[in-house]
């Protein structure tokens, strides 16, 4: 069946108003079944617009959401780069520092050699001396022992003043 200028008709070709032929719409029966049709299908417009309306509501909060949390992640990137700048900077100061400190340990530990030496030779040159003063003790006394052991230890003294 057909429907054609108002009217449904069959493959058969008949035009008569029985039972098996055409129907007109003009029935009461035909007219309440077209209404319901016609009702049914006004509502699935409507159900159609009220799904793609909640279909364009729910994609622009999706859109929304993630520009969103683009703005979120831009601001942390900004966050990061800042805090890794800061950190890069105090990295070349340090290492700056650090440089500065291997070099000036470099420059103490060559003095503290030289200082080494010297008081080596300097304890050599005090034990001849004291067993100088011990063979001359018992004929100068104990004040000769004390003045001899003030020359020896004035220029330690002065020598350690000046280095450091």
């Amino acid at each position: 069946m057909t429907l054609s200028g108002g009217t449904f008709s069959s493959g058969s070709g008949t035009s008569s108003g029985s039972s098996h032929g055409t129907h007109s719409f003009g029935s009461e029966g035909d007219m309440e079944l077209q209404a319901r049709m016609e009702l049914k299908r006004k509502r699935r417009k409507e159900s159609n617009r009220e799904s793609a309306k909640r279909s364009r509501q729910r994609k622009q909060q999706h859109l929304d959401d993630l520009n969103l949390q683009v703005d979120k992640l831009r601001t942390t990137k900004q966050q990061l780069v800042t805090a890794l700048n800061i950190t890069t900077q105090n990295y070349v100061a340090a290492e700056a520092q650090n440089s500065v400190l291997r070099t000036q340990m470099t420059e103490l530990d060559s003095r503290l050699s030289a200082l080494r030496g010297i008081i080596y030779h300097m304890n050599a040159n005090q034990v001849s001396n004291a067993a100088a003063i011990n063979a001359n003790y018992d004929a100068f006394g104990a004040s000769a022992w004390s003045s001899g052991m003030q020359m020896v230890q004035q220029p330690i003294d002065h020598m350690l003043y000046h280095c450091f």
